[in-house]
């Protein structure tokens, strides 16, 4: 299977508006899947009522980056990945525009509730300090 390059989408510019956004911490690679607009949807044990949009804080864990699982996420998105990730800090935007428990998305796990994104961009890496469910934070 040949892979793509990662997509060369140019970051957002920080905005007063955008710091004033919630904050959904994702672990990575995941995040960068997300904020690169190749994962379309975030699988939760929960749904969710809210819509719009939100920013995604890398979460400080790397558990998730391992040779197995960079394969096997770079085979479903057909894209090449960064040999490195950002962590502990927001690192992009995306809009949820539906929960769902089925999806033709081949991200989504049928266990889950699906929060499904559009309008995904990456964001200048900006540390924030991550929280379970959604969050407003302190810039320092």
């Amino acid at each position: 299977m040949k892979l793509r390059p990662a997509p060369d989408i140019p970051p957002l510019r920080w905005t007063p508006s955008l710091q004033k956004l919630r904050v959904l911490t994702v672990r990575q690679p995941y995040a960068w899947l997300i904020v690169h607009g190749i994962k379309d949807i975030e699988n939760r044990s929960r749904r969710t009522h809210i819509r719009g949009p939100i920013l995604i804080q890398a979460g400080a864990s790397r558990a998730e980056v391992t040779p197995e699982n960079l394969a096997k996420y770079q085979a479903i998105g057909r894209v090449r990945l960064p040999e490195d990730f950002e962590v502990g800090g927001v690192i992009g935007y995306a809009e949820i525009v539906d929960c769902v428990r089925d999806h033709g998305s081949p991200w989504k796990d049928p266990d889950s509730w699906g929060w499904v994104l559009a309008k995904a961009r990456p964001l200048k890496f900006r540390p924030c300090r991550g929280a379970l469910g959604f969050f407003r934070p302190t810039w320092g």
